[in-house]
């Protein structure tokens, strides 16, 4: 049941990142840490402070630590590449396509302050089409945590996953409620079993799931929610059990609903199982300045929009 989920703390995602980067160096020597100018914001002063020599300061020049993260991992080093997620895709497609993908060059690249969340820096810095421009690269790994525990669970992981990987996380406190052991590259996670309706979500918008699989629970809905951290490669067989039991779905996630989270669900269902689905994320619009929380109500991210998703997918069943 989803009332038994316990939250154990608040902290921000990219605090995951910072503290997951510093215990997998200490782990393997061959992780080099790179930013653009962002190593406070990334949360890599602990990594600074005991491997200076293992930092580059890249400056603000993003798609030079692109061209170097690649070359790096040509002698064998496992760079990870720091800075903002607007600056970490948008800005350096070209080079994370050219020198990283396309080669399949084992960088890692870690994007915090994503989506709506970031708050009042606005529209210029709150990418929300990462998803799918990471996504859509061949051989391209795309990881969207949901807490800090995972957050750090997840960079331990990638540091020891062979090939280029993007892992999205945020700037805000967030709630602390999944188990670091639980995470898997590629394995969805259940969060709730349930025969009505399946919410599917990834990032800051699984806490908001399971908010809105308990007033769903209240109302006498058996609601099954999935957190569906790992975007690529898609555990397509959780999905596919998933939908055959529910008959309808919901995804929710802080990112445009054009390319992300919704419609890899989607293609999966029309391919093994057509069903209703109901999408909840940013409608092909840009951001805007303000306070986290209230950016989610004001485009329809939040706990009562993903209630009123799930009652309609229902209806349409």
């Amino acid at each position: 049941m989803l009332k038994d989920i316990q939250v154990t703390g608040n902290k921000d995602t990219r605090s995951g990142f910072g503290d997951g980067i510093l215990e997998a160096a200490r782990k393997n020597p061959n992780i080099i840490a790179l930013t653009a100018d962002l190593a406070g914001s990334l949360k890599l002063n602990g990594f600074i402070k005991e491997f200076p020599d293992r930092f580059i300061q890249c400056g603000i020049a993003e798609a030079n630590m692109m061209g170097i993260a690649a070359g790096l991992t040509i002698g064998g080093k496992i760079p990870f590449t720091t800075t903002f997620a607007n600056f970490s895709t948008g800005r350096v497609y070209d080079q994370i396509r050219q020198s990283i993908a396309y080669s399949g060059k084992n960088v890692k690249i870690c994007a915090s302050h994503a989506g709506l969340t970031l708050g009042e820096d606005g529209a210029t810095h709150q990418i929300l089409e990462d998803i799918g421009l990471m996504k859509m690269l061949p051989g391209m790994t795309v990881i969207v945590p949901a807490d800090y525990n995972q957050t750090k669970a997840a960079t331990l992981a990638i540091a020891d996953y062979e090939g280029p990987v993007y892992l999205r996380f945020g700037r805000p406190v967030w709630p602390i409620f999944t188990n670091e052991a639980d995470f898997v590259i590629g394995k969805a996670q259940p969060l709730s079993e349930g025969t009505d309706v399946s919410i599917f979500a990834c990032g800051h918008l699984v806490w908001k799931a399971v908010e809105a699989g308990r007033i769903l629970e209240e109302k006498g809905i058996s609601v099954e929610v999935i957190n569906m951290h790992t975007i690529k490669p898609l555990d397509v067989d959780a999905i596919i059990a998933s939908i055959k039991k529910t008959k309808c779905a919901v995804t929710a996630e802080e990112h445009n609903i054009i390319g992300g989270l919704g419609d890899s669900i989607a293609q999966t269902a029309a391919r093994h199982f057509p069903i209703p689905i109901e999408y909840v994320g940013t409608n092909d619009t840009f951001g805007e300045s303000g306070k986290p929380l209230e950016l989610l109500k004001k485009y329809g991210l939040d706990t009562d929009h993903i209630v009123a998703a799930a009652e309609k997918a229902i209806a349409r069943k």
